[in-house]
């Protein structure tokens, strides 16, 4: 009974993330708090926000994961008349799921990795372009070459501290996840119910 109010509290806590996650990629389409730069013709926004890593990922199906996880380890679910086989399918289940929430997480992990890497697109002198792209990520120690971004204002920053905000939501949504596999997956290897079907069982 610890073990699943344990794992209880590990997928609800994948639901504040995943909603944190959706609102930080919204902020994204909004450099400065302008609304200016999504609706132009030809999009003044970082090909990355496109993406959808904070808003679909890391969000709307992080949610579902979490309320199918929450439905397996509630006292109410049982798959099967047996409990024994109820067990067995919720750990497996439950496993499936919490590694398709590491897929869905570490996509936005990576998706928002990158982004923050190349930097923002903005205009320079030089017109519209990703000002950062061949600086490997340096400029992102270097805050005296941000001002070569003249707009959106402050979207160096913007995009720094939002990105910053996705990867770490993301991270902590891989780390519940992974917890939750193998805390699964130690109960289907170490015996403590198996997700094997002997035959007279059921």
């Amino acid at each position: 009974m610890g073990s699943r109010k344990y794992g209880g509290c590990l997928s609800f806590l994948l639901i504040p993330l995943a909603l944190w996650s959706i609102i930080v990629n919204i902020l994204l389409y909004f450099p400065n708090g302008q609304t200016s730069y999504v609706s132009d013709s030809g999009n003044k926004l970082s090909n990355y926000v496109w993406y959808f890593e904070g808003l679909c990922f890391s969000g709307v199906m992080m949610l579902i994961v979490a309320a199918v996880l929450l439905v397996l380890e509630s006292d109410t679910y049982r798959w099967c008349k047996r409990e024994n086989c109820s067990k067995r399918y919720m750990a497996l289940l439950s496993t499936i799921f919490s590694a398709l929430g590491i897929a869905f997480s570490g996509y936005c992990l990576v998706m928002s990795a990158l982004s923050l890497v190349q930097g923002p697109y903005c205009h320079t002198l030089n017109g519209w372009e990703y000002a950062f792209e061949d600086t490997a990520g340096r400029f992102l120690t270097d805050s005296s070459i941000w001002i070569q971004c003249l707009e959106p204002a402050h979207v160096v920053e913007w995009n720094i501290i939002l990105f910053s905000i996705l990867i770490t939501l993301s991270g902590l949504q891989v780390i519940v996840c992974l917890i939750k596999v193998v805390i699964q997956s130690s109960k289907i290897l170490c015996g403590t119910y198996s997700v094997i079907i002997q035959p007279g069982i059921i």
